[in-house]
Formats: structure tokens, sequence, C-alpha cells
């Protein structure tokens, strides 16, 4: 039986108590809202920022030397000192300000613990000084959740897994809306997935209904959709999801087999049966069609009762002839 599920007082559960899913924003303890949505932060191109601090760097160094120099030989110098120092500072300041992003990673930038933006532009860039920089992977990944043990709708138990394809979609939220996403993701992917099995039966589904196991890509369709309402809170959102693996729980999976097996042999037999009674009829059409042969009701009831039995038989018949006549 799983856990009963604890809401979080750190988000906004507004229309669960209607069934529906939360709402997604994230609020303090007090109540208030804490809207954090991702925006673009302030860059220019950094392979011309390095130049100019590596220039920079090398105008400190200089007048520094220049000033030790001066020092020493007792002419002053201490300008030279001070502006050596002053330059070697915005070097410095510059440098702070560089960061490096690869294809597929963004950095989320902060300015002493504020957020002020997402860079997702990849190469040497120049953003902010004294900001520290998150580095966030946007990629697509996969996500494979255990093997859940479950009952379905029947009250049979399962043992259901799935993937889930995913993505962060806003990288503000998925930083500072929840604590570790790829963990968030791993816990709500597992618990959508233990909902949706218990609202569908494993097979046997009645008038209107759907099965795990015969309508696998609805399910598939349904378990996205309850992935991505959980997720959204952190920014993330779903590719694609798939059931990897369905099966019945050990204890009941040789009793299921046999049902399962009765109703292909009923289901075989039914068939053959009707196949059986369309070959009779066709064949006393077309002896009547023919006149091949006058029968009355007696003898055509021995005939559909002989071709039924050769028709219906699992093993072979062996015939007899009968050189006698049906009336005595």
């Amino acid at each position: 039986m799983s856990s009963p599920h604890i809401p979080d007082p750190t988000t906004d559960l507004e229309g669960d108590s209607l069934g529906g899913p939360p709402s997604g924003r994230p609020v303090g303890r007090d109540g208030a809202r804490v809207d954090i949505e991702e925006k673009r932060a302030w860059y220019l191109d950094g392979i011309l920022a390095l130049f100019f601090a590596l220039a920079l760097l090398g105008v400190a160094s200089w007048q520094i030397i220049l000033a030790s120099i001066a020092l020493d030989a007792g002419a002053g110098g201490g300008w030279r000192m001070s502006l050596g120092i002053v330059v070697f500072l915005l070097a410095t300041v510059i440098f702070s300000s560089l960061t490096i992003i690869s294809p597929g990673d963004t950095k989320v930038v902060q300015f002493f613990g504020r957020y002020i933006g997402t860079i997702r532009r990849a190469g040497l860039l120049m953003t902010v000084p004294f900001t520290t920089k998150k580095k966030v992977s946007v990629k697509v990944r996969n996500f494979e959740t255990n093997e859940l043990k479950v009952n379905d709708a029947d009250g049979n138990p399962v043992n259901i897994a799935a993937i889930v394809v995913w993505q962060v979609a806003d990288t503000a939220k998925s930083v500072f809306a929840v604590e570790k996403y790829d963990e968030f993701v791993a816990v709500q992917s597992e618990s959508a997935l233990r909902h949706v099995a218990t609202t569908h039966p494993y097979d046997y589904a009645g008038p209107g209904e759907e099965s795990l196991r015969g309508s696998t890509e609805l399910v598939a369709r349904e378990l996205a959709d309850e992935v991505a309402a959980r997720i959204a809170i952190a920014g993330l959102e779903v590719v694609e999801t798939r059931i990897s693996s369905l099966a019945y729980a050990p204890e009941i999976a040789q009793a299921m087999l046999q049902r399962q097996q009765a109703s292909a042999i009923i289901a075989a037999r039914e068939k053959i049966v009707e196949g059986a009674v369309s070959m009779v009829e066709n064949a006393l059409e077309r002896l009547e069609e023919n006149d091949v042969v006058s029968l009355d009701e007696e003898r055509k009831a021995a005939m559909v009762s002989n071709l039924l039995v050769v028709l219906t038989s699992e093993s072979r018949v062996t015939p007899v002839i009968n050189t006698g006549s049906l009336y005595t």
C-alpha cells in the first residue's frame, strides 16, 4: 500500500481538493507567492573582453615594474604604483565576468544571491562581474522508474515500470523551486505511474474501459500528462513516456496465465464452430442447388452431425461407411 501524500508547505496546492493537479507556483511559508521565471541575463562576446583584460593585465604589470624601479632609485613613482593596482583590479573584475558555456548547457547567473538571469548562448561570454554562475543542462534526458508493484483497477497486483524522457524548460524554476530537480523527477514519475496503473485494469477491460496491456499508447499519454503536471513546478517538461515493463505479480501470474489460456481456448473453439457451421451451410446449399441428392430433415440432421464432428474434432476422425439405410 502506498504511503499517504503529504503536501509540501513550500508549494501552492490549490485545486487539489477538486482532484486537479497542483497549480505549480512556489509560495513562501508566510503564504506570499514567489514568482520565479527564467529571464535573459546581460552578456557580451567574451573574446574581446578576454583580450582587453589581458591587455590591462600587461599594462598593470608594466606600471608596477616601472614604479618599483622608480622607488628603488628614489625618483618617486607612487602614482605609477597606484595606476598599476587600479588597472590590475579592473582586469580582475573583467576576468570575474567571463564564463564558458558548452552547447546544450546554460548558466544561471546570481549577483550576491539575487537571480539576475540565464545565459543560453554557447561560447566564451562576458556577463555581470562578481556573479556566481550555476551550470544547468537543457539536454534531453531519460529516466526509467523502478519496477513498481501496484494493484490495478480490479485489485490484481501487477509489476509495472516506465521510461520518462524529459528536459529542463525553465532553468530558474529548476534551480530555485526545488532542491534537486533530477531526484524530483524520479519521485514524481513513480508517483504518477502508481496513480495511472490503479485507474486501469491489467486486462479484460469492460465496455468503454482501456486496459494496461491492450492500450499502452493511451496509458503512456495519460502518464505523460500526469508526470508533466507534477513536475511543472520545477520548470521541467516531459518529451515522451513509454511503458517498459508490465506483468502480473508472481503470486498470481500462474492463475492469470491459466485464465488467459482458457480464454484463448474458448475464443479458438468459437472460431472453429463458427467456421464449421458456415461450411455445413454452404455444403447443404450447394447440394440442394445442384440437385445432387434429395435430403429430408432427418438425413440433413445426420449429415450436419457428421460434418460438425469431423470439422470440430481435435483428433483425426476415422470415417465409418454406412452401407445400410437410415430407415428400418
